[in-house]
């Protein structure tokens, strides 16, 4: 108990944006960070780092996956099995971005994004639920957002099956997403339904308004 109200305590001055991908996390992120003079600490920067920071026997689902060639990974599989496996979904390697946090200053709010942040890992580290808030794309928003970045294919043609390895993807983010709700309901967090009715300044001041206001 007392280690969880000292890293409670530690990482008051940290804002959590999580959610799906395509959501727009990275956008809101940013303006908070010119809005507020915060960091911005990227979980999805920290991707490559990690992995070589992780210890393979607490991370056995990152090794399973590292250890399949790209039709295993994205063809292969269910849409179901691609969720359940996947080691950052489960949560393989979260100590570590609780490691970075507290290497930053603490003069200065951190905003902290990702889709690694998930509900379940980071509520224990919250003095107040409304420090967090979890972006929901939905799926019709998701493809747009990826098909504007030219990043929808980039996966899927490194596959000898394009066309299914896409659809499996995009299934996969959707039922990750669905996951996401459920547990935000359950553990009483803030979300944020994002399908293109609110234009990017709305969304970030909504975003802003809830942190901090």
């Amino acid at each position: 108990m007392r280690a969880t109200e000292n890293l409670r305590s530690a990482l008051s001055h940290v804002c959590w944006i999580g959610g799906g991908s395509g959501a727009g996390k990275s956008t809101v992120a940013q303006e908070l960070v010119v809005r507020r003079g915060a960091v911005l600490y990227d979980t999805d920067a920290a991707m490559d780092e990690h992995v070589s920071r992780c210890h393979m026997a607490r991370c056995p689902k990152l090794r399973a996956f590292m250890n399949m060639d790209m039709d295993a990974r994205w063809v292969h599989r269910t849409p179901q099995v691609m969720l359940d496996s996947f080691h950052w979904f489960e949560g393989e390697g979260f100590e570590l971005i609780v490691d970075d946090l507290l290497a930053l200053p603490r003069d200065r709010p951190v905003i902290a994004e990702g889709f690694r942040l998930l509900p379940k890992r980071v509520v224990p580290l919250l003095q107040a639920p409304r420090r967090a808030i979890w972006l929901l794309p939905t799926p019709t928003f998701r493809r747009r957002a990826f098909d504007a970045r030219g990043t929808t294919w980039d996966i899927a043609h490194k596959t000898n099956d394009p066309e299914k390895a896409l659809a499996n993807l995009l299934a996969r983010d959707a039922l990750f997403t669905a996951r996401l709700r459920a547990e935000i309901a359950e553990l009483g967090l803030q979300a944020i339904r994002v399908d293109g009715s609110l234009s990017p300044d709305q969304l970030c001041k909504d975003v802003d308004d809830r942190l901090f206001g």
